[in-house]
């Protein structure tokens, strides 16, 4: 696979997690989607020829031992089972079994990997504005077997701080969940611009988690690299995906 494809997370795992995000390069997938474009989740994307064979280009490219377990993503707070679950309505996957890949679906949204210091359980968020403020990150970590102490995380690319304006609506929602979340707003007019990656680390220190790598890429800005549902409405997603070799 293309070096410039596949972002590895720079993390401390243990060296037989493979971990990261793809980028929009090395695929087989028609404009406006060129060219390696993931999907938009759910059991219908694996229909698609193109999206079929990025797919088994990223499980081959990584070395994985399976597709990534793939979720019919919902803006939510509803945490899967990827050593069970499969094609589930939900916006984050924790696994243990060595056999399953976690993976998330994102095109401006945060992509959040978690992994165990040892590598005994793993998992993967999908941190929209909605899901944080429902309270996806934290659902995910009280889920996964491991104490927050324990816990890595990796913040992969999502439409940065400079580019996503929001309105009093979503700051408010986002605050009333994590006050600490405050100082990710500034004020822009009559709006505001959030910075998901502040919300991120704010959530994850409020869960326990002090350990928190990544979140230095904007999907808006690179989009020769970075697909953006904001920039330009193209339906081509990237996946950010965590498991073993």
């Amino acid at each position: 696979m293309d070096a410039a494809a596949f972002i590895q997370a720079d993390w401390p795992v243990p060296a037989g997690i493979v971990a990261g995000t793809t980028t929009r390069i090395g695929g087989q997938s028609p404009w406006p989607r060129a060219s390696f474009d993931m999907g938009c989740g759910g059991p219908d994307s694996a229909d698609i020829p193109d999206v079929a064979e990025n797919r088994r280009r990223l499980t081959a490219g990584l070395g994985l031992p399976e597709e990534p377990v793939w979720l019919r993503q919902i803006h939510g707070a509803r945490v899967a089972n990827a050593d069970y679950a499969l094609n589930q309505p939900a916006d984050a996957a924790i696994a243990t079994d060595p056999k399953r890949v976690c993976g998330v679906l994102t095109a401006d949204c945060l992509p959040i990997l978690l992994c165990e210091e040892q590598g005994r359980c793993w998992g993967a968020v999908h941190g929209g504005w909605r899901g944080l403020a429902a309270g996806i990150i934290k659902a995910a970590i009280t889920t996964m077997p491991a104490a927050p102490e324990r816990l890595l995380a990796w913040l992969g690319p999502a439409i940065g701080p400079q580019a996503f304006q929001v309105g009093r609506e979503v700051r408010e929602a986002i605050i009333a969940f994590e006050p600490d979340a405050e100082r990710a707003f500034i004020r822009d007019g009559d709006r505001y611009l959030a910075d998901l990656f502040s919300v991120a680390r704010a959530q994850l220190a409020r869960a326990g988690v002090e350990r928190v790598y990544g979140g230095g890429f904007c999907t808006l800005s690179q989009p020769d690299m970075f697909y953006s549902h904001r920039r330009d409405g193209t339906p081509g997603r990237m996946a950010s995906v965590i498991g073993w070799r």
